[in-house]
């Protein structure tokens, strides 16, 4: 295979007629100039000094080729021509370039402190020369009516307003250093103030054979991807080429490549994202919390080449794929086609979560199970209100939780899951995630933070199980969950572990922690159970018979709280657990009795 690029030094004078005759433009995903007045001028030393300023990265693009984007002009360019050519790395530079070095009209830039300024870039001719003098201090910018005042504006102490004023200030225009014509006609301007002045002549001799030549010759290495070039590979060049940049996103890529066709994306997408949010917030007052405020926008475009290739491989195509070239190859067309029978399937997907009390999106266990899910409703419509088919979506959720099978790289997982869930909804066998699942009970202990996936999946199970306010007796489902600032709280405070030098492997695990309104916890504190409880009694909060009933819901035995008894609590809590675990991945639980469960819970399960 011959390569897909080439490489040579370009003289930059080529590349600035070609920028201002359209024949190289920008990718639209490239952000716009945002390079300093300070940044400007030590690029500019740079060139007059013949420093290097870093190779280019140029694409070949034409409109039948191998990739189609929307494109634009550089900033101050008047672009006359379809571009054959776009810059993937150096639109900074070159943009800073043109304008400094080749536009006529003044370079809209920046000060240091970030506040709008345009400037014209002379060269310093006495500077220039002095050999004792940094070449940055010898390019000079002055505001666009050319007065350099102090004095807040009421003294000018440089007057570059006119030719004249240039050539007596000896002040060299650098927007026209690459005008061989304009350059000349200055040059004769500049002898004829001084009349011809033996002196003069030597000096400007010196200045153009030692600082115009080498601007005039300058040439940067130039890095040529052919039009051949593959998507996948152009969205890999320009990150590893804009590592101090703004990085390329899937999203990006595609927004660019649907432009050309006159499809705006971005906002395409926005319309839907902010439908996601509202369909799946629990209220209008905590959208901010909303399941599906998790969707990206790549994640989107994920889900829907999800889609498609269900459809390309149930109709003889090929495989399932949603890998980034995959995704890179969607059409408008197909786009157009899927998204709003994702956007509902994303929607629907948050019904079921919110069924699995899975309420908000720091809740979630995992944002990257969402696509398939997503793509699975999508799929089966009104299918899945059939219990059975619910059941088994509701199966391999759960399977794909607690069996933590999301929580790296997923892009064949997911593939896998969408046509192995259908085929098992259809007759067949169990998907991958399903069959391999797998939950050792010694997890509970490691399960310490809301971090886990399993961890947020066990407090979304004993919510499911009808779990009921210590105090209040109100039932922990949407209506309440946000309202009351539910959270997930010791039920042996950890104040009182501590003092009892309790493992804390142990107490602060899973297996002693519960959600809980937040006034439910403030009234608990640090206390002992004995003492918490019959301070909730003596307060008339609850009576006894109910309190009892509460703390049951929760899969606790009251009489080892009533009694302090930790390791008791502890033993029963942890199987009460493995049990709501293996009846959500419709599995048994293994090894329940092995060494080293008993010796990390310090007793038998079964």
């Amino acid at each position: 295979m011959g390569s897909t690029f080439k490489s040579n030094d370009t003289p930059v004078s080529e590349i600035l007629r070609s920028i201002e005759k359209g024949i190289i433009q920008l990718p639209d995903f490239q952000r716009g100039w945002v390079w300093d007045d300070n940044r400007i001028k030590a690029l500019i030393a740079s060139i007059t000094n013949s420093y290097p300023v870093g190779a280019l990265m140029f694409l070949e693009y034409s409109e039948g080729g191998n990739v189609r984007f929307k494109y634009r002009p550089f900033t101050g360019a008047t672009a006359i021509h379809n571009p054959e050519v776009l810059v993937l790395d150096g639109q900074q530079r070159m943009t800073s370039i043109f304008n400094a070095l080749f536009s006529r009209q003044a370079v809209l830039t920046r000060t240091d402190k970030n506040k709008e300024i345009k400037r014209f870039y002379y060269l310093d001719i006495e500077r220039c020369l002095n050999s004792t003098t940094d070449r940055v201090d010898a390019i000079i910018s002055v505001p666009e009516d050319k007065f350099v005042r102090s004095n807040f504006g009421r003294d000018i102490e440089l007057d570059l307003s006119t030719r004249e004023n240039e050539c007596k200030n000896n002040m060299f225009p650098l927007n026209i250093v690459y005008d061989p014509i304009e350059a000349q006609m200055w040059m004769n301007e500049y002898q004829k103030y001084y009349n011809y002045d033996p002196v003069i002549l030597a000096k400007y001799a010196q200045f153009f054979a030692d600082i115009l030549v080498p601007i005039q010759s300058y040439k940067v290495p130039v890095i040529t991807l052919s039009k051949e070039t593959p998507k996948e590979a152009v969205c890999q060049v320009f990150e590893n080429v804009n590592t101090g940049g703004v990085s390329l996103t899937v999203f990006e890529l595609i927004t660019a490549t649907f432009a050309a066709d006159n499809f705006e994306l971005r906002k395409d997408w926005e319309k839907r994202y902010k439908k996601l949010i509202e369909k799946s917030a629990l209220s209008v007052s905590n959208q901010k919390e909303a399941i599906l405020s998790v969707v990206s926008s790549t994640d989107f475009l994920t889900a829907i080449t999800l889609l498609h290739r269900y459809y390309v491989k149930i109709n003889g195509g090929e495989a399932i794929s949603c890998k980034k070239k995959d995704v890179l190859k969607l059409s408008l067309s197909e786009y157009q086609l899927y998204a709003d029978v994702l956007t509902e399937g994303f929607i629907q997907a948050a019904s079921f979560l919110k069924e699995q009390r899975i309420f908000s999106a720091r809740d979630l266990p995992y944002s990257t199970q969402l696509m398939p899910l997503a793509v699975i409703f999508s799929i089966l419509k009104t299918r899945t209100q059939d219990s059975i088919i619910k059941e088994k979506i509701s199966t391999w959720y759960w399977c794909g939780v607690f069996g933590e099978m999301y929580g790296g790289a997923n892009e064949t997982r997911y593939a896998n899951d969408v046509g192995g869930m259908i085929d098992w909804i259809n007759g067949g066998n169990e998907p991958d995630t399903v069959q391999r699942a797998y939950f050792q009970p010694t997890r509970l202990l490691s399960l310490q933070t809301r971090l886990s996936a399993a961890y947020k999946g066990v407090m979304a199970l004993i919510l499911k199980e009808g779990c009921l306010d210590f105090i209040s007796g109100s039932a922990m489902d949407f209506t309440v969950y946000l309202d009351e600032n539910t959270d997930i709280h010791h039920i042996f405070p950890r104040a009182y572990c501590e003092a009892k030098q309790f493992n804390k492997t142990k107490w602060n695990s899973i297996v002693n922690k519960t959600p809980l309104f937040a006034r439910t916890n403030r009234i608990i504190g640090g206390n002992a159970p004995t003492d918490y409880l019959m301070k909730i009694e003596k307060s008339n909060h609850v009576a006894r018979t109910n309190l009892d009933h509460h703390i049951k819901t929760h899969k606790i035995d009251v009489n080892d709280l009533r009694s302090d008894n930790f390791d008791e609590f502890f033993i029963k809590r942890a199987k009460s657990l493995l049990g709501l675990i293996s009846e959500a991945m419709s599995k048994s639980i293994p090894n329940l009795n092995g060494e080293d469960v008993i010796a990390g819970f310090g007793g038998r399960l079964d």
